[in-house]
């Protein structure tokens, strides 16, 4: 296998389409990005029917952006796990771009290409991810812990078992009456807020490395009920205090089970300054290393689908193993070692 192939990536498993090319498993030649934030905001939160709508009126668009006339060896997509509708719209984008340019194609699990996102610094890759390792991911719909021993070998240890800590924001933002996406509505406020000024609980389930944060926001749904004149800026300060104090101690704490030095961050709620300072900060004292994922490439992108294509069909050839191609959409899709 040559190692300067280029794959086209693509996204459209929730509210992003997204496509993008990747050389050589290093250089980003682009990474075209359509939000759906507008389509959403009035109902402060994804519709996935209109989700599906938007993905089928810009994914031809997106690609063509993307692509540019430049050749391709590879066509990857995020079979999973998503939205049904917006899959399929992947999908079959991805079918046909591959017969079209006679190349095989890939299916690729979108919550890996969150983790290896991580090895993202600026527009290239350079395997900056170290394993073993204890791996966040954090976004809108998925909150997991996994301990990595590498590309492709995965132990998943815990998830959420109601809200992921991205629809936590939201929902928190839509009973203060801020904007969607709420997460960074929160986060600004919660600036001129005071961490200390309410205490709402740390779901920290101990014996498990699994999540809830439902009752985090149950219970600011109550303080709001019975503090009529409640401070903005405090609720916000002292819910996202709450927040990341559960992930960075349950994160920390697996690491220091699993005997690991390294730690990577990635989904959308890793662009939290919050969150990156306190684990930073905790991590330090344990010395341990944190692998963030860029700001630019925390959220759902194509760039990150295209490298986890990539690490897979590199896997294959070291392995000798044929790739598993994945190429069955599955809305509900779990992240399983590659061997």
């Amino acid at each position: 296998m040559k190692k300067d192939f280029t794959i086209l990536g693509i996204e459209s498993t929730c509210d992003e389409t997204s496509a993008a090319l990747l050389k050589g498993g290093k250089e980003i030649l682009s990474n075209v990005i359509y939000s759906q934030i507008d389509e959403h905001k009035k109902y402060h939160g994804v519709v996935p029917e209109l989700a599906s709508r938007a993905h089928a009126a810009k994914i031809a668009t997106v690609i063509g952006e993307a692509l540019q006339n430049h050749p391709i060896d590879y066509v990857a997509f995020a079979s999973g796990p998503g939205l049904p509708g917006g899959l399929m719209v992947g999908r079959v984008a991805a079918e046909t771009l591959a017969k079209f340019k006679k190349v095989p194609i890939i299916g690729v699990n979108h919550l890996e290409g969150h983790i290896f996102a991580c090895d993202f610094e600026g527009n290239e890759a350079k395997n900056k991810l170290q394993f073993p390792l204890i791996a966040l991911v954090v976004s809108g719909g998925h909150t997991e812990l996994w301990y990595v021993k590498n590309y492709g070998d995965y132990k998943v240890l815990g998830k959420t078992r109601d809200d992921a800590a991205g629809e936590a924001f939201d929902k928190v933002a839509k009973l203060l009456g801020l904007a969607y996406p709420g997460g960074p509505q929160v986060s600004k406020q919660a600036l001129s807020g005071k961490r200390d000024a309410i205490h709402f609980p740390r779901p920290l389930l101990p014996g498990t490395w699994e999540f809830s944060f439902s009752g985090i926001k149950t219970a600011v749904s109550y303080y709001l009920r019975d503090h009529k004149d409640f401070s903005i800026p405090d609720v916000c300060a002292s819910f996202e205090e709450a927040m990341v104090e559960t992930l960075v101690t349950k994160t920390l704490l697996a690491a220091k089970k699993y005997k690991v030095k390294h730690i990577a961050v990635g989904g959308g709620v890793a662009a939290n300054s919050l969150l990156r300072e306190k684990m930073q900060e905790q991590a330090q004292k344990a010395g341990i290393e944190v692998h963030f994922v860029e700001r630019k490439l925390s959220s759902d992108n194509a760039a990150m689908i295209a490298l986890a294509a990539y690490k897979k069909l590199e896997h294959a050839e070291n392995t000798g193993r044929p790739v598993k191609k994945n190429i069955d959409i599955n809305p509900n899709m779990k992240v399983r070692s590659w061997d």
